[in-house]
């Protein structure tokens, strides 16, 4: 464990999975509730294996500013690109340091960060692996890079859609606009597509430019980490996938 995971006092446990599962309860009712707390969370777990006091950073699909808010706050200087204008404006204005463009071609120099960091974009771009490959190319040789994303037969899977999005995602999102009166904000085949947990081992696995650090179920606590040796099973209770990587 580092200082700054003491320091912050993260820990893996029970207590921290009812806190986030609390929050993400809230996330369409009390949003800043939620991304804050997953923003805090996540300097938490990004501590475990890199310091970031002074670590040059960058965010893709960072969003309306609550990560660039908690990073900062532990000494990062953080960056973040996002190819959503709608996203980055969130809050008002968009942030200094942040730009607008694709996680699959990122206007980044090579091997410029010392940490690349995405939380929840994969299973929104059409070509992850393709983002993924981006996100190593930018990282300097011992460079971490740090992935998380929404596996589609957990049970969040299908986003506001679930769970219906196992009978189909084109099926539940159809029912989403019936119900609601309104298309789903995340839309199956544009801007919300399938990822398996299997598809992010593999690939991590087998990226000749990384070292895998670790591969856990980022919202589990660490007694449950067991759960990604099981294939099957590990599709729909992993709820969302974190791999950690070093630039090699």
């Amino acid at each position: 464990m580092t200082n700054a995971t003491a320091h912050r006092g993260w820990r893996a446990d029970l207590g921290r999975s009812v806190r986030l599962f609390r929050a993400f309860g809230v996330e369409q009712s009390d949003p800043d509730l939620f991304y804050e707390t997953l923003a805090e969370d996540s300097v938490g777990q990004l501590s475990e294996y890199v310091g970031l006091d002074g670590a040059l950073m960058l965010d893709v699909g960072g969003g309306p500013g609550y990560f660039a808010d908690a990073f900062r706050r532990a000494g990062a200087a953080y960056f973040a690109v996002d190819s959503d204008l709608g996203e980055l404006s969130g809050r008002g204005a968009p942030a200094p340091g942040t730009v607008l463009g694709s996680g699959m071609a990122l206007p980044v120099a090579d091997e410029s960060v010392d940490v690349c960091f995405s939380s929840n974009v994969l299973e929104h771009v059409p070509d992850p692996w393709l983002m993924a490959g981006e996100m190593v190319r930018v990282t300097r040789l011992g460079g971490t890079v740090f992935l998380s994303y929404t596996g589609w037969w957990g049970p969040h899977g299908g986003h506001e859609t679930a769970p219906w999005h196992y009978l189909g995602g084109h099926r539940a999102a159809g029912r989403y606009q019936r119900r609601t009166g309104r298309p789903p904000k995340n839309r199956f085949g544009e801007s919300l597509f399938p990822i398996t947990v299997a598809s992010g081992l593999r690939w991590a696995r087998t990226c000749p430019d990384v070292d895998l650090v670790a591969a856990v179920p980022r919202y589990h606590p660490r007694w449950a980490y067991g759960v990604l040796a099981v294939p099957g099973l590990r599709e729909v209770v992993t709820w969302n996938l974190v791999l950690v990587l070093r630039r090699r």
